[in-house]
């Protein structure tokens, strides 16, 4: 499976104004059929952001297909809430793995703890592993938090391994390292609010293999941070090697030139010849802001996935996680309002 920023591409892949039309509808949220919407489609859902119809193409369209899991079936689910969706492929990186594909979750709420299901597809169906959560939010001597969430796990190919970058408390994003993708060995805090002046919570981190030789950078790091004043938006940070970064003290994209209260669950994804990063925002719609190779440019494109007014979205969707798989492209994305979303699997035409 190719994952991260970099959905592999088809000799036909359109350019760098072919942008993401999400798991629902760019304008609207009508049901043309069976689970599928269409970003030109009308309708009364949540508000659509200016420059949509600019987005359109980056990413193909997506037909809804099923929740990743049943809820009410998890051995553990302290809280009946899951978010933060990562899927990971593990042929020809983990011969012992489970399953083909590997997908990360958590709940948010106290006590958290980071899960694993596994599947032989993208499509499903997830099996939950007999042994969640694989990180809780107590491990001595490291730490000891009221929850740990927000589970991104990176192949690192120059290590071999699968990285996964966590926050707990919200001030702190930390990262721990796997050869098998189920156990897990504590590396250490990557990120805190102390690093980003004027900042109260650094967090929902996802982190990249992304090359930037002007600033010696092999990695970037996308993440959620709240000011003083109470307002989420998105940074950044780069690394020579993922675990020592340094961050931009201002934005990369600013909630308020977005027209937002709240940005958070970024996403970097490369198209042509340009760079992007889709995040969600407070009206439960998700929209993409063109940054560039260098991360220069902010040319933010609008609404590119307005939520199914039904279940599961139920009017909001977050976070979301692309990858492909056998040239088919998935999206799996955070379905639901804050304190009761399930994992939700949508896969392109």
């Amino acid at each position: 499976m190719s994952d991260d920023a970099h959905p592999r591409r088809s000799p036909a892949a359109p350019g760098r104004r072919t942008v993401l039309r999400g798991a629902g509808a760019a304008a609207a949220g009508a049901l043309l059929a069976p689970g599928l919407l269409s970003p030109a489609a009308a309708g009364a859902a949540a508000p659509t952001a200016p420059g949509g119809a600019a987005a359109a193409g980056v990413l193909p369209t997506y037909r809804f297909l099923r929740e990743a899991l049943d809820t009410a079936e998890l051995d553990y689910n302290p809280t009946g809430e899951l978010i933060f969706p990562c899927l990971r492929g593990t042929v020809g990186r983990l011969p012992k793995a489970p399953g083909r594909f590997l997908l990360y979750y958590a709940p948010h709420e106290r006590p958290g703890g980071i899960c694993l299901a596994y599947a032989d597809s993208p499509d499903g169906p997830f099996t939950e592993y007999p042994r969640n959560p694989v990180v809780s939010n107590v491990w001595a001597p490291h730490y000891d938090v009221s929850h740990v969430s927000s589970p991104h796990v990176m192949w690192n190919s120059e290590h071999r391994e699968m990285w996964l970058y966590f926050h707990g408390e919200n001030t702190t994003t930390r990262l721990a390292r796997s050869r098998d993708g189920v156990n897990f060995t504590y590396e250490g805090v990557v990120l805190t609010t102390a690093m980003v002046p004027g900042t109260t919570e650094a967090s929902y981190a996802r982190v990249f293999e992304y090359r930037l030789p002007d600033r010696g950078a092999r990695y970037v790091m996308v993440f959620m941070r709240n000011s003083t004043a109470n307002h989420r938006s998105i940074g950044w940070g780069w690394s020579a090697d993922g675990i020592t970064f340094d961050f931009d003290p201002e934005p990369l994209v600013d909630h308020a030139e977005v027209g937002v209260s709240d940005l958070s669950g970024p996403h970097l994804v490369e198209r042509g010849d340009s760079t992007y990063v889709a995040y969600h925002t407070n009206l439960g719609d998700i929209r993409l802001t063109e940054v560039g190779r260098g991360f220069g440019l902010r040319n933010h494109l609008g609404t590119v996935h307005t939520p199914m007014a039904g279940p599961p979205d139920s009017g909001r969707s977050a976070a979301p996680s692309f990858g492909s798989d056998g040239g088919v492209q998935y999206m799996f994305y955070e379905a639901g309002h804050r304190l009761g979303a399930t994992i939700a699997i949508a896969r392109a035409d």
